[in-house]
């Protein structure tokens, strides 16, 4: 069945740090776009970057543009997310998120709680 499996999330310190990965399965990963999303407490889900099948273009939520780098690597049918310059802002969980192009279907992970603490 699909999954996305998530991993990476964590607690560290304002200006450290993570890299969060997605490892999916039950589809075709290379046909997929793939997206990081959060949510923190009491906010809406948003979008935080995204990264498309053909050219590997990325685009970014503008509050974390220049800090985070979405990268996919299809042999591993992982999805990355590198957070670097962590704020407090940051904390929240992430969500790794499949767009399956031939289905027109979207696919969830189960989410990863990031914490940015002193």
């Amino acid at each position: 069945q699909v999954q996305l499996v998530e991993s990476g999330g964590g607690l560290v310190q304002p200006g450290g740090s993570l890299r969060l990965s997605c490892a999916a399965s039950g589809f075709t990963f290379n046909r997929s776009v793939m997206r990081w999303y959060r949510q923190a407490p009491g906010k809406e889900r948003e979008l935080v970057a995204i990264i498309v099948t053909s050219d590997g273009s990325t685009n970014y939520a503008d509050s974390v543009k220049g800090r985070f780098t979405i990268s996919r690597d299809n042999a591993k049918s992982t999805v990355y997310l590198q957070m670097n310059s962590l704020k407090p802002e940051d904390t929240a969980v992430y969500y790794c998120n499949a767009f399956y192009i031939p289905l027109n279907n979207e696919y969830w992970g189960q989410g990863t709680q990031v914490t940015v603490s002193s």
